[in-house]
């Protein structure tokens, strides 16, 4: 794995496929940075029409790293004593006191500061290299998760103590993916808003900010490099050399950084919006019990009918065919948490081919439905077979009964790769296909019942052989089967056509 300078990153875009950070989130955390450089240096299109002469001419993004060599080196030194880069200086005269080990600075390793109860992961030097550690600053300033902050107030208010949650946490971000790291880069790219911009090097540079005395006004945005480059956390970075003189990371203070006030037709350009059950409407959000294929319709639904941004965007492109594959993927990334306490990434790509998005929209609308009939059909056959191989069974000991019978467990990750496999066929069978989405969408729904049905007698089989037991094994594959073929389950399960 190579490694590259944030200039080298922009003077060689089209030469590089894609970034390999740690984590999806620190990919995105690094994609926002080199955007908000992109448009601090000017390098961005001044309207949609010069947007898709840029991603059909691949614009070269060599003015932002030319933008780059001209600032002050000293704005750009992450151990700078007064303005470190991404960090927040006040943070200071707290650092000898209360900073920590690099656990807390890494979103995956920091878990709600209690994994163990003395904190002692906490303690632990574990240096990194200054670039991992600039790296974990960009993702904790955008999925930063709310919480208490580990250090004491006294000294720049109370408020410090307060981390509000980051930007991009609780929702899905979404990103447009190219061939190259330029071309995604472009993808992204925008016509500018708002009054002249400002990238935020540190907490004093940039323009007024929050103090930690009172209730936090949140602030607007004064531009996307504004936006993409805001500190949403007041980090500062314990510098030591390593064994062979190289930059490291041993020690680091985290407090309250900003909050911002956004605009969703702004700053959410990306942003594809949902209903919860109680009808709010918000940006999709990843979900515990939901996978994010599973929401990948709603991505398609947008680029088919965003009327402006970023969707209405791809929607505009021409499609030049080279190759079979997609040209383009849509990705998704969002940080799942309980509460304060982050548990994991969840992100999927999604083919995507300009003139394409009815057709992929149709394909993972129904591919989804079709998912999910399946699974409801397993949970209802394993409780007809515990109803029968368990009449007496009490109450509270239904749901371990029927979880031992439930084949969803093993269905919904082996559904995933399926698919995608569909996505990709209906791409290669290409917009000029009258009807690319029926054949794959029959053969998916197929292929997904088959490996359903062994799923379920492999459950079934954990029942030890006695009449009771044949019987309640018979009933639910019977019910399993009744309704693959009955006229309320999709139309594909039945090898026919759904028109919708």
């Amino acid at each position: 794995m190579a490694h590259h300078s944030l200039r080298a990153l922009l003077a060689q875009a089209d030469e590089l496929a894609f970034l390999d950070c740690v984590s999806p989130g620190e990919n995105v955390a690094v994609i926002e940075y080199l955007l908000a450089i992109c448009f601090a240096s000017g390098t961005c299109p001044s309207s949609d029409q010069e947007w898709q002469d840029w991603i059909v001419g691949r614009h070269p993004l060599i003015s932002a790293a030319d933008w780059l060599r001209d600032q002050p080196d000293e704005f750009w030194d992450l151990f700078h004593p007064t303005h470190p880069l991404a960090q927040n200086a006040q943070l200071a005269g707290d650092f000898a006191e209360s900073a920590t080990g690099t656990a807390q600075l890494v979103i995956e390793h920091s878990g709600d500061y209690n994994q163990h109860f003395d904190h002692h992961h906490l303690a632990r030097g574990n240096p990194l290299p200054a670039s991992a550690a600039f790296r974990a600053a960009l993702t904790q300033h955008v999925y930063g998760p709310y919480g208490r902050a580990r250090m004491p107030g006294k000294r720049l208010g109370p408020k410090v103590t307060n981390l509000a949650a980051g930007r991009l946490i609780g929702r899905i971000r979404v990103v447009a993916l190219g061939q190259t790291l330029g071309e995604t880069l472009r993808l992204n790219l925008h016509p500018p808003y708002g009054p002249p911009d400002t990238f935020n090097t540190s907490w004093t540079t940039g323009g007024e900010r929050r103090t930690f005395t009172g209730p936090v006004k949140p602030r607007r945005p004064r531009g996307p490099a504004d936006l993409h480059s805001s500190l949403g956390r007041s980090v500062l970075l314990g510098g030591v050399r390593g064994p062979q003189g190289q930059a490291m990371v041993d020690r680091v203070l985290i407090g309250a950084g900003e909050v911002l006030e956004l605009d969703p037709e702004l700053h959410l350009q990306d942003a594809v919006f949902s209903e919860t059950v109680s009808g709010v409407r918000k940006p999709l959000w990843p979900s515990p019990t939901r996978d994010l294929w599973q929401q990948a319709h709603a991505l398609y639904s947008a680029v088919r009918d965003a009327p402006s941004g970023m969707y209405a965007r791809l929607r505009s492109l021409r499609y030049e065919r080279e190759g079979t594959g997609a040209p383009y993927q849509i990705w998704a990334v969002g940080l799942l948490t309980n509460q304060s306490r982050p548990l994991s990434w969840v992100d999927g790509a999604y083919p995507y081919a300009p003139g394409m998005a009815t057709h992929l929209y149709r394909a993972s609308r129904r591919g989804s439905d079709i998912a999910e009939y399946i699974a409801s059909t397993l949970k209802k056959a394993a409780i007809r077979a515990a109803e029968t191989a368990f009449p007496a069974m009490r109450a509270a000991d239904e749901a371990g009964q029927v979880a031992r019978l439930d084949a969803r467990s093993s269905f919904w990750p082996s559904a995933e790769d399926p698919f995608h496999e569909l996505l990709d066929e209906v791409v290669g069978l290409g917009p000029e296909d009258d009807d690319p989405t029926s054949e794959p969408l029959i053969a998916y729904a197929a292929g997904l019942m088959a490996t359903a049905r062994t799923q379920l007698l492999q459950k079934l089989d954990a029942l030890p052989p006695s009449d009771t037991n044949h019987e309640a094994r018979a009933r639910a594959v019977r019910l399993f089967e009744d309704a693959m073929s009955g006229s309320r389950g999709p139309a594909e399960l039945r090898g026919e056509t759904q028109r919708d």
